[in-house]
């Protein structure tokens, strides 16, 4: 009887320190993808970058066009001559592998303005689904796409189009 006791009450104790949590998930660029403000700051990177990455192109063209002069007009220079021109050449390529550094680089040009142009929408999805799970009760919400071991998420869990209706697209 005494163990019978001792077990209800560890089952009692047990049953009322443990809560259910409640979970959900959202997919962020299915979100972030309606929101026009992203849509067009995404837009205005990708142009920003293929511009730049024309620059650097036509950076590199110069680079091939002083090796070409320099080749065919080696046999005719003097030792001196031939090596200012290679040091110029090696110059000009380090110059350029840090113009494309500067703008493509960890904290380059394009992070930075990355930063300026998306991450006040991304705050703005974050603080909609902060305050959306303190409403419901939520203890995580997870964004499947951010998830690589995220296999199954059911459909009742996916919060995707109420936070999208949160933010009155």
């Amino acid at each position: 009887m005494k163990k019978l006791l001792l077990l209800v009450a560890v089952a009692m104790t047990t049953a009322f320190s443990v809560e259910a949590q409640k979970i959900a998930f959202v997919d962020m660029n299915t979100i972030l993808e309606r929101i026009p403000e992203y849509k067009a700051a995404q837009k205005e990177l990708d142009d920003t970058a293929e511009r730049w990455k024309q620059e650097i192109s036509i950076e590199y063209g110069k680079i091939e066009t002083m090796y070409r002069k320099y080749q065919a007009q080696e046999v005719l220079m003097s030792e001196t001559t031939r090596q200012q021109r290679e040091q110029e050449i090696v110059d000009k390529e380090a110059e350029v592998r840090d113009m494309q550094k500067q703008k493509f680089g960890p904290e380059g040009d394009l992070f930075k303005k990355r930063q300026e142009l998306v991450k006040p929408v991304q705050d703005r999805v974050y603080d909609v689904i902060q305050k959306f799970a303190g409403d419901r009760g939520y203890d995580f919400i997870f964004d499947k796409g951010s998830m690589p071991g995220m296999l199954f998420g059911a459909p009742g869990k996916d919060k995707t189009e109420e936070i999208i209706d949160k933010l009155k697209l």
